[in-house]
C-alpha cells in the first residue's frame, strides 16, 4: 500500500484547537487489506482530549478492495460495456466519546468511501486526481465548519 502515516499527524484548523497534531502508532489492521494507527498522544493545544484505549479508541484506518475490480468487455455489436463496477476504498476515523456523565463511552465515526469507476484509473487518471483532490480540499478547507455542523447541526 501507498499508504504511509507520518507521526505526528498535522490536524486540520478547528474551534479550540491550536496547531494540532496527533502521535500515532501502527496497529494490528481490522481487514486483510487495510492498515490501521492509534492515536497514543497529541500536541499542541487541544484540551480535554482523551487518547487511544481499549474502552475509548481513537483509530484511523485505510481500507482498499481485496480484488480490484476490473472493466467488463464491451458489447461486439454497440461497444458498450454495460455495468461499470466501482473498486470501494475507505478511510475511517473512530473517536470513543462520552454523551453524558456516567455513561459508558459511544463511538464517533467519520467515513470516507471512494468508489472509483473500474477503468477509470488507467483511462482518465488526471480526472481521478480530481475527484480525490477536490474532495481532501473540501474537507480541509471546510473543517472548521464541519466541526461546527456536527455541533450544532447548521449547514
Amino acid at each position: 500500500m501507498t499508504i504511509l502515516m507520518n507521526s505526528p499527524l498535522t490536524g486540520a484548523a478547528v474551534g479550540g484547537f491550536t496547531s494540532p497534531t496527533w502521535t500515532l502508532s501502527g496497529d494490528s489492521p481490522p481487514a486483510p487489506a487495510s492498515k490501521q494507527w492509534v492515536v497514543s498522544n497529541g500536541g499542541g493545544t487541544i484540551p480535554n482530549v482523551d487518547f487511544h484505549s481499549a474502552s475509548k479508541p481513537f483509530t484511523i484506518a485505510v481500507f482498499r478492495p481485496q480484488v480490484p475490480k476490473a472493466l467488463g468487455a464491451a458489447n461486439p455489436v454497440t461497444g458498450v460495456i454495460k455495468q461499470i463496477p466501482n473498486n470501494v476504498y475507505k478511510v475511517i476515523t473512530r473517536k470513543g466519546m462520552l454523551s453524558a456523565a456516567n455513561q459508558v463511552p459511544s463511538i464517533g465515526r467519520i467515513t470516507t468511501i471512494f468508489e472509483i469507476p473500474a477503468g477509470a484509473d488507467t483511462y482518465e487518471p488526471d480526472d481521478l486526481r480530481a475527484l480525490v483532490s477536490a474532495h481532501i480540499g473540501t474537507l480541509w478547507a471546510e473543517s472548521a465548519g464541519i466541526e461546527i455542523m456536527c455541533r450544532t447541526s447548521v449547514i
